[in-house]
């Protein structure tokens, strides 16, 4: 669950029109982030696994909300050491915590429209 009292502090330098556009290219590219991030997996290509979560894991702390962010940063450390023991799982973890995330981002943004 996001923060939203700390989000509004993060951005409340920022003109409504840019959170809005940035919240929207965040849901636009999370298919595409997610996707790679299950090929890494599939391939057990352990460094683009870390590259790809580490982009990942920088964008949602963003927005405030641990879940995500802590989910990402095994992934990277998975991909960094090699490990690939439980990372199904913790990439299942990551999707179902991006969706509430999401939500929660469709939720924040109608303050900013």
């Amino acid at each position: 669950m996001i923060d939203t009292k700390q989000f509004h502090e993060n951005f409340k330098e920022f003109d409504k029109e840019v959170i809005a556009e940035i919240i929207d290219i965040y849901i636009d590219e999370y298919p595409e982030r997610i996707k790679n991030i299950q090929k890494n997996i599939e391939e057990k290509d352990s460094e683009a696994l870390r590259f790809n979560a580490h982009g990942l894991k920088g964008v949602v702390a963003n927005f405030v909300n641990n879940d995500p962010y802590l989910l990402a940063r095994e992934l990277e450390n998975k991909g960094r050491d090699k490990d690939f023991d439980g990372v199904e799982e913790l990439f299942e973890k990551l999707k179902t915590a991006n969706i509430e995330l999401i939500n929660d981002l469709k939720e924040i943004k109608k303050d900013y429209i």
